[in-house]
């Protein structure tokens, strides 16, 4: 597997983001996230998106983060919130998101971000096991799901 940097708006990118969106309505029942994103917030040094490409050079897995500071939606100063991690069905099973989130969490680092948080939601029980065995920790919720049941957040130290 090659993992690459990638701009958000990469047309392997929006392949994916629109995968990603599929497989949320698919286990929620809605439209998918709604969680407003642009390009800009993946940009080095406030974020870094994440595309990895298999042996065929076919895109199968995302991640991203962006820098995230205090304000209304319950961030703190330093946050570096895990965007659209995913991994195509073909793919799982093999390690692949566990590597783009060390990646992740490591780029996240050297950026000076102080904590890494997330969203996921009960129907997705797969990331749950990954974050829990990743060292994340429940947190206070926080973001656009923030007052919704379904909605877990993970927070981990990066310092």
């Amino acid at each position: 597997m090659r993992i690459v940097p990638a701009a958000y708006d990469h047309p392997d990118a929006v392949k994916l983001n629109d995968m990603v969106q599929q497989e949320y309505a698919e286990r929620y029942g809605d439209g998918g996230d709604i969680t407003p994103l642009a390009p800009e917030m993946f940009r080095p040094p406030n974020g870094l998106y994440l595309i990895a490409y298999d042996a065929a050079d076919r895109p199968v897995a995302t991640g991203a983060w962006r820098a995230r500071d205090s304000g209304g939606e319950g961030y703190r100063d330093g946050d570096a919130e895990i965007k659209r991690m995913f991994v195509v069905r073909e793919a799982r099973g093999q390690g692949l998101a566990r590597r783009v989130l060390a990646l992740l969490e490591e780029d996240a680092r050297q950026a000076d971000r102080i904590r890494m948080v997330l969203e996921t939601g009960i129907m997705q029980p797969e990331a749950i096991a990954l974050y829990e065995s990743s060292g994340y920790t429940l947190t206070e919720k926080f973001g656009l799901y923030r007052c919704h049941d379904s909605s877990r957040c993970y927070a981990k130290p990066l310092r």
